[in-house]
């Protein structure tokens, strides 16, 4: 197949790695001869992907606080909700606008940002995190395949926290992401970074790559690349640094079968410690571009 990014059609291999969510199946993650985008080869289709999220353990599509991932994952939540909204206010320089938070899972940010006087949209494909997130925030979230129903430049801002490296679709949905921005909107997109400190340590063990549910696996060069031939411009990538915690808990449990707790945090300040001295090497980046109307 063509790249994704450049349509180069040279790939190589890059690492076999396993789903230890669902299926216990392995798939194979393919790198771009030319700019280096890795991909999941051969992944499910958006027909078959349903039943590699059937599962308690995905945990953006739960509210549960039960067993110490999830502990960890609301802690982490309650307070990253706060810094996203505070990073849309800095950077959109409003007070208040129109959000569309675009994979919305159970409706936590929107829900925050509804009570700091934005008018928010959500959009989530899974049913059961749809009506969760619909309950949060007091009206209808819809699936995103009415994204293109939307009316033309409504959005101040459009968020994506760790969803677009699901989207099959990827350039149809930067598209209409660019067609409901208003001018000088913005798009402020989360993704894992597999040049990470902790990405090259666990290798095919990086909790991160969650395959194949994982379709993309971004640098920030593949992403500069996709979103500035879609129009968008570079405003700033920001790093979120308890990723890298979160992360490495989840790849000593997949490495070693079980929960080792002092690795996995020594594992996260390293590969925080590194990203302090290589901007965009954090083990998760957060990437804000802005609608360019030239």
């Amino acid at each position: 197949m063509n790249c994704t990014i450049c349509s180069h059609d040279h790939a190589s291999s890059f690492l076999h790695v396993k789903d230890y969510t669902v299926s216990n199946e392995t798939f194979h993650l393919m790198r771009c001869d030319h700019c280096g985008y890795v991909y999941t080869d051969h992944p499910p289709t958006m027909q078959e992907i349903g039943r590699y999220y059937d599962s308690s353990d995905y945990i953006s599509h739960t509210d549960s606080s039960k067993g110490i991932f999830n502990k960890v994952y609301q802690f982490v939540r309650n307070i990253s909700v706060a810094q996203k909204f505070n990073l849309i206010g800095s950077y959109s320089n409003l007070k208040s606008g129109h959000l569309l938070d675009y994979g919305c899972g159970t409706g936590a940010f929107l829900k925050f940002a509804k009570q700091k006087k934005w008018t928010v949209m959500g959009m989530e494909p899974d049913e059961a995190a749809r009506a969760k997130a619909s309950g949060a925030i007091g009206s209808s979230v819809l699936s995103p395949s009415a994204l293109n129903e939307l009316i033309p430049k409504t959005f101040d801002a459009i968020t994506l926290w760790h969803v677009l490296e699901h989207v099959h679709a990827l350039h149809e949905t930067l598209d209409a992401f660019k067609s409901i921005l208003k001018e000088n909107g913005i798009l402020v997109i989360a993704v894992p970074n597999h040049t990470s400190w902790d990405a090259q340590h666990y290798q095919q063990f990086w909790a991160a790559y969650d395959v194949p549910r994982h379709l993309h696996h971004f640098t920030p060069q593949s992403m500069h690349q996709l979103l500035t031939e879609k129009g968008f411009f570079k405003i700033a990538m920001r790093p979120m640094w308890f990723d890298s915690f979160y992360v490495s808990m989840l790849s000593e449990k997949y490495k070693s079968g079980s929960i080792n707790m002092v690795p996995a945090i020594l594992n996260g300040i390293i590969s925080n410690f590194f990203a302090l001295f290589q901007p965009g090497k954090c083990s998760s980046q957060i990437y804000i571009y802005r609608q360019n109307t030239n």
